[in-house]
């Protein structure tokens, strides 16, 4: 008997059109193995995720930049494929938060976590998750939101250099801008440069004060807030390697017991009166050894397999059993599994792994997807060496100042022109 009512079949979300997105790949094996029907609606084109054996059927993910509504519509097409409803597994940022906005028009169609609509968009926003901290007594780093270049400058003086300069909301991020969500700033006219593409970001430009670094610096708990709000399934985690180094994904993760980081995560959860899948960032201080919340996702994170127990329950499991009225077992917590992402990480693929492991991409029970993540890796790096190359090697463009006359306007910046 499956643990899992099979019944209700599940569809996968995603609206990023990232390829190499292994949380996906991850949400379909954890609910295709328990016998659940799942539908995927993310793009197909190059993803290996099309290759699992897991994936009952894809279809066509919305446009970038689709509206709330036009996520609704391609969801309510979906439906139509199904007899009962359907448990909606959002796996981005853009999708959970028009997914949470939009819950009564889904609600027909598919089950959903009780919450307020508003809730979701306003701990994903960076700027707001600062008094969401404030208000909850979490520690959060000093954050200041300017309002002008010049009080950038100033700001990033007050906070000290470096600085960590963040996006409020990432996920408007127009892709090929060159712009990261997150990124360390270590002089005032870059902060000044940055403030200038407010405009091209979509969001609020935030500066926030840089943690002193220290051993075991990086942290995530995972975690799923069932109808009364108790935290299940999940567990806190420690980033051991990220991809880019210091300031990226999760490439290997740990399962690490740590109470002090369980007790903020169910602190804030409970004070907000939070339901469903989150993923929280945490920070270590290397002096005084206090974790400071830096992001909440309101979804599973990428990493989100490591967290599976001894009764193979997973946040994604999670949340299918407690919409459809099924218990949740209550499995004991593998502290020490590793989870890694081998092509971000591949040495650590091949180490031996005493307590566990999860690859994110290998499965031997469904390879296929792993082989295609291997071949489209493998262009993408060769594409990237090549683009790298040309841009080394392309002649310098040639003069045209000549050609415009002295009266003219100065030329502008790249970052003048994005705000223009």
């Amino acid at each position: 008997m499956s643990l899992l009512d099979t019944r209700f079949p599940a569809v996968v979300l995603r609206v990023d059109r990232n390829p190499f997105h292994h949380g996906t790949l991850g949400a379909v094996r954890s609910l295709g193995r328990a016998g659940v029907e799942v539908h995927v609606v993310a793009d197909a084109a190059e993803s290996p995720v099309h290759r699992s054996r897991y994936v009952r059927r894809m279809h066509p993910p919305p446009h970038p930049g689709a509206s709330a509504d036009d996520i609704v519509a391609v969801l309510r097409r979906v439906a139509g494929h199904f007899t009962s409803p359907a448990v909606l597994v959002p796996m981005d940022d853009a999708s959970a938060i028009a997914v949470a906005r939009m819950r009564d028009a889904l609600a027909p169609f598919y089950l959903l976590p009780a919450m307020p609509g508003a809730l979701a968009e306003r701990v994903a926003d960076k700027a707001e998750l600062a008094e969401v901290c404030a208000s909850a007594d979490v520690p959060h780093p000093v954050t200041l939101v300017p309002d002008s270049p010049e009080r950038a400058a100033a700001d990033v003086r007050r906070l000290g250099l470096p600085v960590v300069a963040k996006w409020s909301r990432p996920w408007l991020l127009p892709a090929g801008s060159g712009l990261r969500s997150t990124s360390l700033v270590r002089s005032a006219q870059q902060a000044r440069e940055l403030y200038l593409r407010t405009e091209e970001a979509g969001s609020r430009l935030l500066l926030q004060a840089y943690l002193p670094p220290g051993p075991d610096r990086d942290w995530f708990f995972h975690g799923y807030a069932d109808r009364s709000g108790a935290v299940r399934a999940g567990g806190p985690g420690r980033k051991q390697l990220s991809w880019p180094r210091g300031a990226g994904l999760t490439a290997v993760g740990r399962w690490t017991p740590e109470p002090r980081v369980r007790e903020l995560a169910e602190r804030l959860t409970g004070e907000l009166g939070y339901r469903g899948i989150f993923d929280l960032d945490f920070r270590r201080c290397g002096t005084t050894g206090r974790y400071h919340l830096l992001d909440f996702n309101p979804r599973p994170g990428a990493q989100f397999r490591l967290f599976a127990d001894s009764a193979g329950l997973d946040v994604v499991r999670a949340l299918h059993l407690d919409l459809t009225d099924r218990p949740l077992p209550d499995g004991a917590p593998l502290a020490g599994r590793t989870f890694v992402v081998e092509n971000y990480a591949p040495l650590a693929a091949l180490r031996p792994a005493r307590d566990g492991r999860e690859l994110a991409w290998y499965a031997r029970d469904d390879p296929d997807p792993g082989r295609a993540m291997w071949a489209l890796w493998c262009r993408h790096v060769t594409g990237r060496v090549r683009q790298r190359l040309g841009a080394a090697t392309a002649p310098p463009p040639a003069p045209t100042a000549h050609l415009i006359p002295r009266a003219a306007s100065p030329s502008l910046t790249d970052n003048e022109k994005a705000s223009s």
